[in-house]
């Protein structure tokens, strides 16, 4: 039986992308859920062998309560019911909130300052690995800076299992693993510039309230783009590689 990739999408703008790319080039069959729209996700306990992956958009986990967001809920409950089949998963932004979580941590609005005022992360900047290649070896080539593109609000508080692997300045929960096979990133490296171009035409109040410019970032995204491309087999494609390899290993 063929592993396929479980990709979890939120909303329209912020779809697979290069994951999608990653997964043509190795012939992984996707199957792509709108639990917002109705769709159901697979049985954890007898689905076959799977990598789960939830992507991100611009409600958090902490929203949940609301009934128009009900099925929030449900793919909380059910990622942690993945979870503890043991089972690889990937959560980039939203879906690493839900991964947080899922496994007993917390989300709340990013402060910045004694006085907590609150703060995004919206644009291109760098993070800092602090995992090494000796621990996790699909970090092999990626540098210990990376320039990524963040687009949040919030932060992970995690549990005491998780294994921090990234942070920046302004917010120290970038990128974090729970136990051997699951995976938060609160950046993105999943989106094609054409993605990144139709965030900057439709979130423009969410830009501005960080205090960011649609200009400055388009600006990024020319100036810094070929290292942009490269993140796909430096760091997204190890990454997918060793997931895949995890759910393989459970047939």
């Amino acid at each position: 039986m063929a592993t396929e990739l479980l990709v979890v999408q939120h909303v329209d703008r912020e779809g697979p992308d290069r994951i999608a790319a990653w997964a043509a080039q190795r012939k992984v069959p996707l199957r792509l859920i709108r639990t917002g729209q109705g769709e159901t996700l697979p049985d954890p306990l007898h689905h076959g062998p799977a990598v789960a992956v939830l992507l991100g958009g611009p409600m958090g986990v902490n929203e949940r309560q609301h009934p128009e967001l009900h099925w929030l809920e449900e793919e909380l409950a059910w990622l942690k019911r993945w979870l503890a089949q043991g089972r690889p998963a990937l959560g980039i932004c939203l879906g690493a909130q839900l991964l947080c979580v899922a496994s007993g941590g917390r989300v709340e609005p990013l402060r910045h300052g004694s006085a907590g005022h609150p703060l995004r992360e919206v644009g291109f900047g760098a993070i800092s690995w602090r995992a090494s290649d000796r621990e996790l070896p699909w970090l092999k080539h990626i540098p210990r800076h990376q320039l990524v593109l963040h687009w949040h609000g919030d932060r992970c508080l995690l549990p005491p299992q998780a294994q921090l692997l990234a942070s920046t300045l302004l917010c120290q929960e970038q990128a974090f693993q729970i136990g051997s096979a699951a995976v938060g990133l609160q950046f993105h490296v999943e989106a094609s510039p054409a993605s990144v171009e139709r965030w900057i035409r439709e979130d423009q109040e969410f830009i501005q309230a960080a205090g960011s410019s649609a200009e400055q970032i388009r600006s990024d995204q020319l100036l810094y783009g070929d290292e942009l491309e490269q993140q796909a087999s430096t760091f997204l494609h190890p990454l997918l590689d060793s997931l895949l390899i995890k759910a393989e290993q459970q047939t």
